[in-house]
Protein backbone atom coordinates (compact mmCIF):
# COMPACT_ATOMS: atom_id res chain seq x y z
CA UNK A 1 0.00 0.00 0.00
CA UNK A 2 1.33 3.70 -0.40
CA UNK A 3 2.92 4.61 2.99
CA UNK A 4 2.77 8.66 3.29
CA UNK A 5 4.58 10.01 6.02
CA UNK A 6 3.85 13.12 8.17
CA UNK A 7 6.85 14.03 10.11
CA UNK A 8 7.67 10.91 12.31
CA UNK A 9 3.99 9.20 11.95
CA UNK A 10 2.13 7.34 8.87
CA UNK A 11 -1.22 8.88 7.58
CA UNK A 12 -3.91 7.08 4.56
CA UNK A 13 -3.58 8.64 1.36
CA UNK A 14 -4.92 11.62 0.49
CA UNK A 15 -4.68 13.04 4.27
CA UNK A 16 -3.53 16.79 4.58
CA UNK A 17 -1.20 18.34 7.76
CA UNK A 18 -0.79 21.97 7.40
CA UNK A 19 3.13 22.70 8.72
CA UNK A 20 3.74 19.18 8.03
CA UNK A 21 5.70 17.49 5.48
CA UNK A 22 4.81 14.81 3.05
CA UNK A 23 6.51 11.84 1.93
CA UNK A 24 5.59 8.79 0.08
CA UNK A 25 7.51 5.73 1.23
CA UNK A 26 6.03 3.25 -1.14
CA UNK A 27 4.87 3.94 -4.92
CA UNK A 28 4.29 1.07 -7.70
CA UNK A 29 2.10 2.91 -10.49
CA UNK A 30 2.50 -0.06 -12.57
CA UNK A 31 1.20 -2.35 -10.09
CA UNK A 32 -2.71 -2.53 -11.21
CA UNK A 33 -3.92 -3.42 -7.72
CA UNK A 34 -1.75 -0.69 -5.85
CA UNK A 35 -2.51 1.54 -8.70
CA UNK A 36 -6.59 1.31 -8.58
CA UNK A 37 -6.72 0.54 -4.61
CA UNK A 38 -5.23 4.14 -4.18
CA UNK A 39 -2.23 5.48 -6.44
CA UNK A 40 -4.90 6.74 -8.86
CA UNK A 41 -6.10 9.04 -6.27
CA UNK A 42 -2.71 10.16 -4.85
CA UNK A 43 -1.65 10.89 -8.37
CA UNK A 44 -4.49 12.69 -9.44
CA UNK A 45 -4.08 15.52 -6.62
CA UNK A 46 -0.86 15.76 -7.44
CA UNK A 47 -1.29 16.52 -10.63
CA UNK A 48 -4.18 19.10 -10.33
CA UNK A 49 -1.81 21.01 -7.88
CA UNK A 50 1.05 20.44 -10.18
CA UNK A 51 -1.00 21.99 -13.07
CA UNK A 52 -1.76 24.74 -10.94
CA UNK A 53 1.02 26.11 -9.95
CA UNK A 54 2.96 25.28 -13.67
CA UNK A 55 -0.10 27.13 -14.92
CA UNK A 56 1.40 30.50 -12.95
CA UNK A 57 4.74 29.53 -13.69
CA UNK A 58 3.92 29.71 -17.33
CA UNK A 59 2.05 33.10 -17.24
CA UNK A 60 5.19 34.79 -15.11
CA UNK A 61 7.49 33.45 -17.39
CA UNK A 62 5.43 34.58 -20.45
CA UNK A 63 4.41 37.81 -19.16
CA UNK A 64 6.88 39.93 -21.02
CA UNK A 65 5.22 38.96 -24.20
CA UNK A 66 2.21 41.15 -23.22
CA UNK A 67 4.36 44.00 -21.44
CA UNK A 68 6.29 44.76 -24.11
CA UNK A 69 2.94 45.88 -25.90
CA UNK A 70 2.27 48.59 -23.29
CA UNK A 71 5.82 49.87 -24.15
CA UNK A 72 4.93 52.86 -26.06
CA UNK A 73 7.23 55.82 -27.70
CA UNK A 74 7.44 57.39 -24.21
CA UNK A 75 9.55 54.26 -23.57
CA UNK A 76 11.71 54.88 -26.36
CA UNK A 77 12.23 51.27 -27.16
CA UNK A 78 12.75 49.87 -30.96
CA UNK A 79 12.01 46.52 -32.38
CA UNK A 80 14.91 44.59 -31.86
CA UNK A 81 14.75 45.71 -28.27
CA UNK A 82 11.32 44.74 -27.77
CA UNK A 83 12.16 41.22 -29.34
CA UNK A 84 15.07 40.82 -26.71
CA UNK A 85 13.12 41.64 -24.19
CA UNK A 86 11.20 38.10 -25.18
CA UNK A 87 13.70 36.39 -25.60
CA UNK A 88 15.75 36.84 -22.16
CA UNK A 89 13.69 35.27 -20.18
CA UNK A 90 13.05 32.40 -22.95
CA UNK A 91 17.07 31.93 -22.68
CA UNK A 92 16.82 32.22 -18.47
CA UNK A 93 14.24 29.86 -18.53
CA UNK A 94 15.37 27.09 -20.78
CA UNK A 95 19.09 27.26 -18.81
CA UNK A 96 16.97 26.90 -15.62
CA UNK A 97 15.20 23.59 -16.15
CA UNK A 98 18.19 21.37 -15.98
CA UNK A 99 18.78 22.08 -12.25
CA UNK A 100 15.26 22.24 -11.50
CA UNK A 101 15.22 18.62 -12.87
CA UNK A 102 17.78 17.51 -10.24
CA UNK A 103 15.69 19.23 -7.59
CA UNK A 104 12.71 17.30 -7.53
CA UNK A 105 15.41 14.24 -7.22
CA UNK A 106 17.18 16.15 -4.46
CA UNK A 107 14.30 18.09 -2.42
CA UNK A 108 11.13 16.11 -3.38
CA UNK A 109 8.32 17.12 -5.87
CA UNK A 110 6.09 18.50 -3.42
CA UNK A 111 9.11 20.71 -1.21
CA UNK A 112 10.34 22.26 -4.88
CA UNK A 113 6.97 23.18 -5.91
CA UNK A 114 6.68 25.12 -2.63
CA UNK A 115 10.05 26.82 -3.53
CA UNK A 116 9.42 27.27 -7.06
CA UNK A 117 6.24 29.05 -6.85
CA UNK A 118 7.33 30.77 -3.84
CA UNK A 119 10.08 32.41 -6.18
CA UNK A 120 7.93 34.05 -8.90
CA UNK A 121 6.86 36.95 -6.98
CA UNK A 122 10.42 38.31 -7.42
CA UNK A 123 10.15 38.95 -10.89
CA UNK A 124 6.30 40.43 -10.23
CA UNK A 125 7.45 42.81 -8.04
CA UNK A 126 10.28 43.44 -10.03
CA UNK A 127 8.91 44.77 -12.72
CA UNK A 128 5.83 46.41 -10.89
CA UNK A 129 8.89 48.22 -9.21
CA UNK A 130 10.57 49.30 -12.48
CA UNK A 131 8.15 50.15 -15.35
CA UNK A 132 7.56 53.44 -15.86
CA UNK A 133 8.89 55.60 -18.68
CA UNK A 134 12.68 56.89 -18.57
CA UNK A 135 13.39 53.03 -17.53
CA UNK A 136 16.93 52.25 -18.88
CA UNK A 137 17.00 49.52 -21.29
CA UNK A 138 19.52 47.37 -19.48
CA UNK A 139 17.64 47.48 -16.40
CA UNK A 140 14.21 46.49 -18.11
CA UNK A 141 16.56 43.64 -19.83
CA UNK A 142 17.69 42.54 -16.44
CA UNK A 143 14.47 42.50 -14.97
CA UNK A 144 12.88 40.39 -17.74
CA UNK A 145 15.38 37.64 -17.41
CA UNK A 146 14.53 36.88 -14.13
CA UNK A 147 10.98 36.24 -15.37
CA UNK A 148 12.63 33.02 -16.76
CA UNK A 149 12.57 31.49 -13.11
CA UNK A 150 8.71 30.29 -14.20
CA UNK A 151 10.22 28.81 -17.30
CA UNK A 152 12.08 26.39 -14.99
CA UNK A 153 8.77 25.22 -13.13
CA UNK A 154 8.18 23.20 -16.20
CA UNK A 155 11.03 20.88 -15.86
CA UNK A 156 10.56 19.74 -12.24
CA UNK A 157 6.82 19.83 -12.77
CA UNK A 158 7.18 17.33 -15.62
CA UNK A 159 9.50 15.50 -13.74
CA UNK A 160 7.40 14.86 -10.80
CA UNK A 161 4.21 14.30 -12.11
CA UNK A 162 6.27 11.72 -14.60
CA UNK A 163 7.09 9.57 -11.37
CA UNK A 164 3.49 9.46 -10.23
CA UNK A 165 2.11 7.76 -13.22
CA UNK A 166 2.26 4.46 -14.96
CA UNK A 167 3.52 3.78 -18.78
CA UNK A 168 0.44 2.99 -20.21
CA UNK A 169 -1.10 6.80 -18.90
CA UNK A 170 2.09 8.70 -19.29
CA UNK A 171 1.14 10.38 -22.60
CA UNK A 172 -2.21 11.64 -21.11
CA UNK A 173 -0.69 12.45 -17.26
CA UNK A 174 1.89 14.45 -19.08
CA UNK A 175 -0.16 15.63 -21.78
CA UNK A 176 -2.56 17.11 -19.27
CA UNK A 177 -0.09 18.67 -17.09
CA UNK A 178 2.04 20.37 -19.68
CA UNK A 179 -0.95 21.61 -21.32
CA UNK A 180 -2.49 23.08 -17.84
CA UNK A 181 0.65 24.64 -17.97
CA UNK A 182 1.20 26.04 -21.48
CA UNK A 183 -2.28 27.66 -20.80
CA UNK A 184 -0.78 30.13 -18.80
CA UNK A 185 0.57 31.57 -21.81
CA UNK A 186 -2.85 32.36 -23.10
CA UNK A 187 -4.30 33.04 -19.56
CA UNK A 188 -1.76 35.67 -18.96
CA UNK A 189 -2.41 37.39 -23.01
CA UNK A 190 -6.05 37.30 -21.86
CA UNK A 191 -5.61 39.34 -18.40
CA UNK A 192 -3.29 41.80 -20.32
CA UNK A 193 -6.05 42.21 -22.69
CA UNK A 194 -8.61 43.05 -20.30
CA UNK A 195 -6.07 45.47 -18.52
CA UNK A 196 -4.86 47.29 -21.75
CA UNK A 197 -9.13 47.61 -22.28
CA UNK A 198 -9.76 48.87 -18.74
CA UNK A 199 -6.73 50.52 -17.29
CA UNK A 200 -5.15 51.18 -20.87
CA UNK A 201 -1.49 51.31 -21.69
CA UNK A 202 -0.39 53.26 -19.26
CA UNK A 203 -0.23 51.23 -16.14
CA UNK A 204 1.28 47.77 -16.77
CA UNK A 205 1.93 47.23 -13.51
CA UNK A 206 -2.29 46.42 -13.08
CA UNK A 207 -1.30 43.21 -14.67
CA UNK A 208 1.90 41.78 -12.31
CA UNK A 209 0.11 43.40 -9.58
CA UNK A 210 -3.03 40.58 -9.95
CA UNK A 211 -0.55 37.56 -9.88
CA UNK A 212 0.84 38.38 -6.53
CA UNK A 213 -1.96 36.45 -4.81
CA UNK A 214 -2.10 33.92 -7.65
CA UNK A 215 1.45 32.82 -6.77
CA UNK A 216 0.79 33.19 -2.95
CA UNK A 217 -2.32 30.48 -3.45
CA UNK A 218 0.04 28.12 -6.04
CA UNK A 219 2.53 28.18 -3.02
CA UNK A 220 -0.17 27.04 -0.48
CA UNK A 221 -1.78 24.75 -2.66
CA UNK A 222 1.48 22.59 -2.95
CA UNK A 223 2.27 22.55 0.64
CA UNK A 224 -1.15 21.42 1.62
CA UNK A 225 -2.19 18.86 -1.00
CA UNK A 226 1.06 17.28 -3.10
CA UNK A 227 3.11 14.93 -1.79
CA UNK A 228 6.84 13.90 -1.87
CA UNK A 229 7.81 10.40 -4.02
CA UNK A 230 10.73 8.42 -2.80
CA UNK A 231 14.11 10.20 -3.27
CA UNK A 232 15.98 8.62 -6.50
CA UNK A 233 20.06 8.48 -4.86
CA UNK A 234 20.94 8.09 -8.48
CA UNK A 235 19.60 10.86 -10.26
CA UNK A 236 22.52 12.12 -11.40
CA UNK A 237 24.35 9.37 -12.60
CA UNK A 238 21.19 9.20 -14.93
CA UNK A 239 21.84 12.42 -16.05
CA UNK A 240 25.49 10.99 -17.17
CA UNK A 241 24.10 8.37 -19.13
CA UNK A 242 21.34 9.81 -21.47
CA UNK A 243 23.99 12.52 -21.45
CA UNK A 244 25.60 9.40 -23.79
CA UNK A 245 22.61 8.26 -25.30
CA UNK A 246 21.83 9.39 -29.00
CA UNK A 247 18.34 9.58 -28.09
CA UNK A 248 18.69 12.57 -25.97
CA UNK A 249 19.81 14.44 -28.50
CA UNK A 250 17.34 13.23 -31.50
CA UNK A 251 14.78 13.99 -28.52
CA UNK A 252 16.09 17.05 -28.06
CA UNK A 253 16.09 18.30 -31.82
CA UNK A 254 12.56 17.77 -32.17
CA UNK A 255 10.91 19.28 -29.06
CA UNK A 256 12.74 22.22 -30.42
CA UNK A 257 10.33 21.77 -33.39
CA UNK A 258 7.05 21.19 -30.95
CA UNK A 259 7.71 23.18 -27.83
CA UNK A 260 10.38 25.58 -29.06
CA UNK A 261 7.92 26.68 -31.93
CA UNK A 262 4.84 27.14 -29.11
CA UNK A 263 6.79 29.16 -26.75
CA UNK A 264 8.69 31.33 -28.98
CA UNK A 265 5.78 32.26 -31.36
CA UNK A 266 3.45 32.57 -28.28
CA UNK A 267 6.06 35.30 -27.16
CA UNK A 268 6.37 36.71 -30.22
CA UNK A 269 3.07 36.60 -31.77
CA UNK A 270 2.10 40.01 -30.18
CA UNK A 271 4.71 41.84 -32.00
CA UNK A 272 4.55 40.10 -35.37
CA UNK A 273 1.09 41.11 -35.74
CA UNK A 274 1.90 44.71 -34.88
CA UNK A 275 4.67 45.13 -36.90
CA UNK A 276 3.86 43.38 -40.34
CA UNK A 277 0.23 44.33 -40.22
CA UNK A 278 0.96 47.30 -38.64
CA UNK A 279 -2.35 49.00 -40.41
CA UNK A 280 -4.63 46.66 -38.85
CA UNK A 281 -3.09 46.50 -35.38
CA UNK A 282 -1.74 49.67 -35.30
CA UNK A 283 -2.90 49.46 -31.21
CA UNK A 284 -1.34 46.88 -28.55
CA UNK A 285 -5.15 46.56 -27.79
CA UNK A 286 -6.01 45.25 -31.24
CA UNK A 287 -3.00 42.43 -31.34
CA UNK A 288 -4.00 41.31 -27.89
CA UNK A 289 -7.57 40.84 -29.11
CA UNK A 290 -5.94 37.91 -31.07
CA UNK A 291 -2.75 37.13 -29.56
CA UNK A 292 -4.10 34.22 -26.99
CA UNK A 293 -6.30 32.00 -29.32
CA UNK A 294 -3.07 30.30 -30.75
CA UNK A 295 -1.54 29.76 -27.51
CA UNK A 296 -4.76 28.13 -25.99
CA UNK A 297 -5.34 26.04 -28.65
CA UNK A 298 -1.73 24.57 -28.89
CA UNK A 299 -2.18 24.30 -24.99
CA UNK A 300 -5.50 22.84 -25.38
CA UNK A 301 -4.04 20.66 -28.42
CA UNK A 302 -1.06 19.24 -25.76
CA UNK A 303 -3.56 16.82 -23.78
CA UNK A 304 -4.62 15.62 -27.38
CA UNK A 305 -1.41 15.09 -28.65
CA UNK A 306 -0.58 12.62 -25.58
CA UNK A 307 -3.39 10.85 -25.48
CA UNK A 308 -3.07 9.81 -29.34
CA UNK A 309 0.20 8.90 -28.68
CA UNK A 310 -1.24 6.45 -25.95
CA UNK A 311 -3.15 4.65 -28.40
CA UNK A 312 -1.10 4.85 -32.09
CA UNK A 313 2.45 5.66 -30.67
CA UNK A 314 4.51 8.50 -30.07
CA UNK A 315 6.61 8.30 -33.32
CA UNK A 316 3.49 7.97 -35.38
CA UNK A 317 1.75 10.64 -33.95
CA UNK A 318 5.19 12.98 -33.97
CA UNK A 319 5.54 12.01 -37.78
CA UNK A 320 2.49 13.19 -39.22
CA UNK A 321 2.36 16.09 -36.93
CA UNK A 322 5.77 17.52 -38.54
CA UNK A 323 4.06 16.71 -41.93
CA UNK A 324 1.12 19.02 -41.12
CA UNK A 325 3.80 21.42 -39.69
CA UNK A 326 5.61 22.02 -42.51
CA UNK A 327 2.66 22.22 -44.56
CA UNK A 328 1.39 24.93 -42.00
CA UNK A 329 4.51 26.80 -42.48
CA UNK A 330 4.25 26.70 -45.83
CA UNK A 331 1.18 28.44 -45.56
CA UNK A 332 2.45 31.29 -43.24
CA UNK A 333 5.38 31.99 -45.43
CA UNK A 334 2.80 32.13 -48.78
CA UNK A 335 0.62 34.36 -46.76
CA UNK A 336 3.32 37.01 -45.55
CA UNK A 337 4.41 37.16 -49.26
CA UNK A 338 0.86 37.75 -50.06
CA UNK A 339 0.30 40.09 -47.35
CA UNK A 340 -2.76 38.29 -46.19
CA UNK A 341 -4.37 38.90 -43.18
CA UNK A 342 -6.87 36.12 -43.34
CA UNK A 343 -5.18 33.05 -44.50
CA UNK A 344 -1.73 34.61 -42.45
CA UNK A 345 -3.71 34.25 -39.07
CA UNK A 346 -5.47 30.55 -40.08
CA UNK A 347 -2.24 29.23 -41.11
CA UNK A 348 -0.73 30.51 -37.45
CA UNK A 349 -3.39 29.40 -35.29
CA UNK A 350 -3.03 25.65 -37.04
CA UNK A 351 0.17 25.87 -36.20
CA UNK A 352 -0.16 26.56 -32.95
CA UNK A 353 -2.24 23.61 -32.62
CA UNK A 354 -0.05 21.27 -34.26
CA UNK A 355 2.60 22.22 -31.72
CA UNK A 356 0.10 21.10 -29.15
CA UNK A 357 -0.10 17.64 -30.62
CA UNK A 358 3.37 17.35 -31.01
CA UNK A 359 4.20 18.72 -27.35
CA UNK A 360 1.71 15.48 -26.36
CA UNK A 361 3.49 13.09 -28.65
CA UNK A 362 6.85 13.55 -28.12
CA UNK A 363 6.99 13.43 -24.33
CA UNK A 364 5.20 10.10 -24.92
CA UNK A 365 8.00 8.82 -27.00
CA UNK A 366 10.35 9.79 -24.05
CA UNK A 367 9.25 6.95 -21.33
CA UNK A 368 8.73 4.69 -24.34
CA UNK A 369 11.98 4.89 -25.09
CA UNK A 370 13.71 3.90 -21.82
CA UNK A 371 10.94 1.76 -21.47
CA UNK A 372 11.98 -0.38 -24.45
CA UNK A 373 15.40 -0.16 -23.60
CA UNK A 374 14.94 -1.87 -20.14
CA UNK A 375 13.10 -4.30 -22.06
CA UNK A 376 16.24 -5.31 -23.92
CA UNK A 377 18.09 -5.04 -20.82
CA UNK A 378 15.67 -7.39 -19.03
CA UNK A 379 16.35 -9.89 -22.51
CA UNK A 380 19.91 -9.78 -21.82
CA UNK A 381 19.47 -10.98 -18.17
CA UNK A 382 19.19 -7.89 -16.03
CA UNK A 383 17.02 -8.12 -13.21
CA UNK A 384 13.26 -6.86 -14.26
CA UNK A 385 13.04 -4.20 -11.03
CA UNK A 386 16.24 -2.82 -11.30
CA UNK A 387 15.72 -2.30 -15.19
CA UNK A 388 12.46 -0.70 -14.41
CA UNK A 389 13.69 1.80 -11.60
CA UNK A 390 16.79 2.48 -13.97
CA UNK A 391 13.97 3.32 -16.87
CA UNK A 392 12.30 5.87 -14.84
CA UNK A 393 15.14 7.84 -13.58
CA UNK A 394 16.56 7.85 -17.75
CA UNK A 395 12.99 9.23 -18.33
CA UNK A 396 12.98 11.64 -15.74
CA UNK A 397 16.48 13.04 -16.13
CA UNK A 398 15.68 13.20 -19.83
CA UNK A 399 12.43 14.93 -20.23
CA UNK A 400 14.62 17.60 -17.72
CA UNK A 401 17.09 17.77 -20.66
CA UNK A 402 14.67 17.90 -23.34
CA UNK A 403 12.58 20.60 -22.23
CA UNK A 404 15.71 22.51 -21.53
CA UNK A 405 16.70 22.55 -25.25
CA UNK A 406 13.00 22.90 -27.07
CA UNK A 407 12.66 26.10 -24.83
CA UNK A 408 15.78 27.17 -25.97
CA UNK A 409 14.40 26.25 -29.23
CA UNK A 410 12.15 29.65 -28.18
CA UNK A 411 14.49 31.78 -27.86
CA UNK A 412 16.11 30.59 -31.52
CA UNK A 413 12.11 31.43 -32.86
CA UNK A 414 12.33 35.05 -31.54
CA UNK A 415 16.09 35.73 -32.66
CA UNK A 416 15.46 34.45 -35.83
CA UNK A 417 12.10 36.66 -36.21
CA UNK A 418 14.03 39.61 -35.55
CA UNK A 419 16.26 39.00 -37.18
CA UNK A 420 14.51 39.11 -39.93
CA UNK A 421 12.24 41.97 -39.32
CA UNK A 422 14.84 44.12 -38.79
CA UNK A 423 16.12 43.05 -42.15
CA UNK A 424 13.20 43.40 -44.61
CA UNK A 425 10.39 44.71 -42.00
CA UNK A 426 8.66 40.96 -42.86
CA UNK A 427 9.29 37.61 -41.52
CA UNK A 428 9.12 35.97 -44.65
CA UNK A 429 12.77 34.29 -44.33
CA UNK A 430 12.22 32.80 -40.45
CA UNK A 431 9.05 30.82 -41.61
CA UNK A 432 11.09 30.27 -44.63
CA UNK A 433 13.10 29.08 -41.79
CA UNK A 434 10.89 27.04 -39.56
CA UNK A 435 9.17 25.19 -42.67
CA UNK A 436 13.00 23.39 -43.36
CA UNK A 437 13.20 22.80 -39.59
CA UNK A 438 9.99 20.65 -40.04
CA UNK A 439 10.98 18.96 -42.82
CA UNK A 440 14.42 17.82 -41.27
CA UNK A 441 12.17 16.80 -38.25
CA UNK A 442 10.04 14.54 -39.81
CA UNK A 443 12.92 12.95 -42.07
CA UNK A 444 14.58 12.19 -38.22
CA UNK A 445 11.12 10.62 -37.20
CA UNK A 446 11.07 8.58 -39.61
CA UNK A 447 14.95 7.49 -39.96
CA UNK A 448 15.41 7.10 -35.88
CA UNK A 449 11.89 5.75 -34.88
CA UNK A 450 9.53 4.72 -37.92
CA UNK A 451 12.20 3.23 -40.31
CA UNK A 452 11.92 -0.61 -40.50
CA UNK A 453 15.41 -1.52 -38.90
CA UNK A 454 16.28 -4.68 -36.69
CA UNK A 455 17.51 -1.66 -34.01
CA UNK A 456 14.80 0.23 -34.00
CA UNK A 457 13.02 0.46 -30.86
CA UNK A 458 9.95 -1.48 -30.05
CA UNK A 459 6.79 0.58 -29.19
CA UNK A 460 8.38 4.15 -29.10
Amino acid sequence: MTVIQEGPAATPPGTTAPGRRRRIDDWRPEDVSFWEATGARVARRNLVFSIFAEHIGFSVWSIWSVLVLFLGPQYGFDVGQKFLLTAVPTLVGSVLRLPYTFAVARFGGRNWTIFSASVLLVPCLLAAAVLHPGVSFSTLLLVASVAGVGGGNFASSMSNIDGFYPQRLKGWALGLNAGGGNLGVAAVQLVGLVVLASAGQDHPTVLVTIYLPLIVLAALCAALYMDNLPRTAKQAGAFRSIARDGHTWVMAFLYMGTFGSFIGLSFAFGQVLQIQFAGTFSTPIKATYLTWLGPLLGSLARPVGGRLADRFGGSLVTLVDFGAMAVGGAFILVASQRHSLGLYLAAFVTLFVLTGVGNGSTYKMIPAIFRAKAARERLAGAEAGEAEQRSRRRSAALIGVVGAIGAFGGVLVNLVLRQSFLASRTGTTAYAAFTAYYVACMAVVWLVYRRPSPRRLAGV
